[in-house]
């Protein structure tokens, strides 16, 4: 049976590489529910998801095509794992705080206890190390989430530091460990 993976993606730059992650996840038959922050829309259009994911991308939160269901509530049932990558600050603030104001944290706050939960930082060096977002990631851990951390690399905006989306290698074989264990 078919495994299914929520991949939520929020504004970062490292947005791009959900459509590498996308791929391998699929070569790996699982089957995958893009969902977008709007945010992350400036950064990766929901099409090139679409396509590779072979599934509608979800975006709106008050998008309900079918009028006897709630599709946040549908999505977070049908999750086997649920992984932000990449996750900006303010989607592990908002995460980490209850906030259910777009379509990511309504599902996330959805899903039944035992749904293993991949939380997959990044962002500027100066804002993951700020004791705000460690706050808040270990507000995630103490909720059962597990962080895949960020590498340390030269940043988009010139900096060098721990910030960079994790390679996605270790992203795929740290879900499959969840999937398979």
């Amino acid at each position: 049976m078919t495994k299914t993976i929520a991949l939520a993606v929020s504004g970062s730059i490292s947005a791009y590489k959900a459509a590498d992650l996308t791929s391998q996840l699929r070569k790996l038959d699982y089957d995958i529910h893009i969902l977008m922050t709007e945010a992350a829309q400036s950064f990766i259009t929901p099409l090139t998801l679409q396509v590779l994911s072979k599934n509608p991308v979800h975006f709106d939160l008050m998008a309900e095509d079918k009028a006897d269901r709630i599709n946040h509530i549908d999505l977070a049932k049908k999750t086997d794992l649920f992984i932000v990558a990449p996750a900006s600050a303010n989607t592990i603030a908002h995460l980490a705080h209850g906030f259910a104001d777009h379509i990511v944290t309504a599902v996330a706050l959805a899903l039944p206890p035992h749904v293993p939960k991949l939380v997959a930082p990044a962002m500027n060096t100066h804002m993951y190390h700020n004791p705000v977002t460690q706050r808040n990631i270990a507000t995630l851990e103490q909720l059962g989430y597990q962080e895949i951390p960020p590498k340390s690399a030269l940043l988009a905006c010139g900096d060098v530091g721990k910030g960079a989306l994790a390679d996605l290698e270790f992203i795929v074989k740290t879900i499959e460990e969840r999937m398979n264990g």
